[in-house]
């Protein structure tokens, strides 16, 4: 058995600006640009709030650099910067959420990639985040995004792919996923005409998969 960390790509190869990456050190790949902020969270919970931040902006070699990138956290997250002194293991979900956000952020990343930012938090701190990623991205960040909330998710997603047992089985832009009947049906839990499913609608229908043929 391969552990996760012991892996390595055999097959194909990734490129990022034209450059092979999938054998790069992860350092140079944060260096390159390409942030990844894991699903789970994984703060450094006995770490402060602000050396959390701290340590997603390792890279600069001025301090002035650095205090420039934490204010700009800030500015994005200010619950983030009324906290910077407390423990971040003992954060809220969606502030831990935030936070690994943020401490992306503090690499000045050309492309971020999220998984499942909404996992465990309850609805109204999954919109505030969203709203927060949303915000970035009209601002020229660049994020791909793995998300279960197709909803949500498409509500901000320039283009999306749906995907199934590891299967890209649709891609168009998100404004066409958003009105194609299958995601409506298969994903937002809405029936042909417009209507949300109830669950017993749910529950006994069976999927036509009509992008599979």
């Amino acid at each position: 058995m391969l552990h996760s960390e012991d892996g390595e790509v055999t097959s194909g190869s990734i490129h990022f600006q034209e450059k092979a990456i999938h054998r790069e050190e992860p350092q140079i790949v944060v260096q390159m640009g390409l942030i990844q902020v894991m699903e789970g969270r994984r703060v450094l919970a006995h770490m402060t709030v602000e050396q959390n931040l701290i340590v997603g902006g390792n890279l600069f070699k001025r301090k002035q650099d650095l205090k420039d990138a934490l204010e700009k956290v800030y500015d994005y997250f200010p619950k983030l910067k009324h906290m910077r002194n407390r423990i971040s293991g003992y954060l809220s979900g969606g502030e831990q959420q935030m936070l690994v956000i943020g401490r992306a952020l503090m690499a000045r990343p050309k492309i971020m990639l999220i998984d499942e930012p909404s996992l465990g938090l309850a609805p109204l701190v999954v919109s505030e985040i969203f709203q927060m990623i949303k915000k970035m991205r009209e601002e020229g960040m660049t994020f791909l995004l793995v998300e279960q909330n197709a909803r949500i998710a498409l509500s901000i997603a320039d283009f999306g792919y749906v995907l199934e047992n590891g299967r890209i089985v649709l891609s168009a832009p998100g404004k066409e996923l958003r009105e194609n009947e299958d995601v409506k049906e298969f994903y937002l839990g809405m029936n042909l005409s417009g209507e949300t499913k109830s669950f017993k609608d749910v529950k006994h229908y069976k999927r036509r998969k009509r992008w599979l043929g």
